[in-house]
């Protein structure tokens, strides 16, 4: 079955297709506002006319390089292509600032495959245990883990703590606005209609970035915002030997949340990618250098949102329940053509899942080599005159942004955003605890409410699952040590003063 799965493949036809859906995904994902869950959507109805394994590899060609192009912007431009490289933006965007720009690419563009591949290994071996593990978390472990998730802001407010929470408040606000999806409570919304679905993830992010990077170029003026070129004589990946042994834990532990995340239906690459990230700083040496430009924070979040791909897929095939939205879509695709994803799946379409897994592998590797061909390429966007480059981005931005809803209301969204990033930016309050506090605020608002319907209101029943229990030990823990460790810097500080 493994071996007719394979020659299922091996056809030129099929190969074709892959290639096309790798090289639109990286395209959708690169382009602000154009991601790779767009991608998926737009090529939905052309897998009608095809047969199912070239239609599944179709949207999962697509799923894979839409999640990895997004890492192009995110590093040459500091705008993430998709929400799943925002964090990327952390530390390439400096990196290409230093002139390392084609470094930086050929390190995410690896890091990525990695990510990938570690991910098909987990989607083949040991899909089947990992999905009957993640059937068992239910409002309290969601809550659990989401709650240590939001203990991760700790590591993300820089220098000054208080900043740090203000943002992570705000995020967590803007994410209430709306009807309340439990309880139907109308909140914050202030007679305006559009504003009763809340702010959509994409508008924001748009916003937060791209629109907030455009005005800062524009304040600071034109001839401030040249970047340094380099010639991209880029050595293999931009890694040596020694380097890639150093980042062997942050490769693995990253690729883990990737997976373990990606598994979680609701939660996706765009967690999993901050949550990879403030891991990789909290366990580091020199946690002083994220955000400099330093090649752990790009590997980190560039292993874990490539990770969550195969992680996204295991309740797919295993359950039949989509991890996320581009998932959502494949499982239609799925549907399309008769075949219901579940436990029975292997067993009466153990060719066509193995058919799968090896179209999965051939867009990975097809991935690596489009994106590490074009680094030369890539790089060159650094060339173009900013008032150039900076009103077509800020097009695709608006365009992007009005495609994913068709709604004009979005777009004053993002542009909104971007007058808070730019302000946030200037008066150096960080945007990482905002966007974790955003994606994280409803889903543990959901769980807390579904969880103390459960329990009749007492909160104390959330500890009856040892899961759960578990989770919000280390976050107390985590809180303590922070806690900690700030009143002893701050004792430190005052006795080099004494002294």
């Amino acid at each position: 079955m493994v071996l007719e799965g394979l020659i299922s493949v091996m056809n030129p036809e099929c190969w074709i297709v892959i290639l096309l859906g790798v090289i639109v995904g990286i395209i959708f994902g690169c382009i602000p506002g154009l991601t790779s869950t767009m991608g998926v959507a737009l090529c939905l109805p052309l897998t009608f006319s095809m047969g199912p394994l070239n239609g599944i590899a179709l949207l999962i060609a697509v799923y894979v390089g839409g999640t990895s192009g997004g890492l192009i912007s995110a590093i040459l431009l500091k705008i993430p292509g998709t929400p799943s490289s925002v964090a990327t933006t952390f530390d390439g965007g400096p990196m290409a600032d230093k002139g390392e720009g084609g470094k930086a690419l050929g390190i995410g563009i690896l890091y990525s495959f990695i990510g990938t591949v570690l991910s098909i290994v987990a989607l083949i071996f040991i899909a089947p245990s990992l999905a009957r593990v993640a059937l068992k978390f239910g409002p309290y472990e969601m809550f659990a883990i989401c709650l240590f998730a939001l203990t991760l802001i700790s590591s993300l407010v820089g220098d000054n703590v208080l900043k740090g929470l203000m943002s992570a408040v705000m995020g967590i606000t803007f994410s209430l606005f709306g009807f309340a999806s439990i309880g139907g409570a109308e909140r914050f919304t202030f007679g305006i209609r559009d504003l009763e679905n809340g702010f959509d993830m994409l508008p924001v992010m748009i916003g937060l970035f791209a629109v907030a990077e455009i005005l800062k170029v524009a304040a600071e003026g034109l001839s401030a915002s040249r970047a340094t070129i380099m010639d991209c004589k880029v050595k293999g990946f931009g890694i040596g030997i020694k380097e890639f042994k150093d980042q062997l834990w942050n490769m693995f532990r990253s690729a883990l949340i990737g997976v373990g995340i990606g598994i979680l239906p609701g939660i996706g690459g765009a967690t999993s990618n901050i949550v990879a990230y403030t891991a990789a700083k909290s366990g580091s040496k020199y946690p002083e250098k994220f955000g400099t430009g330093i090649i752990d924070g790009v590997i980190a979040t560039e292993t874990a949102n490539n990770a969550s791909i195969g992680g996204a897929l295991i309740p797919l095939l295993t359950l039949g329940i989509p991890g996320d939205t581009v998932t959502a879509m494949i499982l239609g695709g799925l549907m399309l053509h008769g075949i219901a994803p579940g436990p029975l799946l292997f067993k009466n379409s153990g060719v066509l899942v193995y058919g799968i897994f090896a179209a999965f592998v051939i867009a990975t590797i097809i991935m690596l080599l489009v994106e590490y061909g074009g680094i030369k390429l890539f790089v060159k966007v650094l060339a173009v005159p900013k008032h150039i480059l900076l009103p077509v981005i800020l097009t695709l931005c608006i365009v992007g942004t009005y495609g994913a809803n068709h709604r004009l209301f979005d777009v004053w969204t993002s542009l909104i955003f971007g007058v808070i990033g730019y302000f946030m930016s200037k008066y150096k309050f960080p945007l990482a605890p905002l966007i974790l506090g955003f994606v994280l605020g409803t889903i543990v608002e959901e769980n807390l409410i579904r969880g103390l319907m459960y329990t009749n209101g007492n909160f104390f029943g959330f500890f009856q699952s040892p899961i759960a229990a578990v989770f919000m030990a280390i976050s107390v823990s985590a809180v303590v040590w922070t806690v900690f460790k700030g009143i002893r810097t701050w004792l430190n500080k005052n006795r080099e003063r004494a002294a």
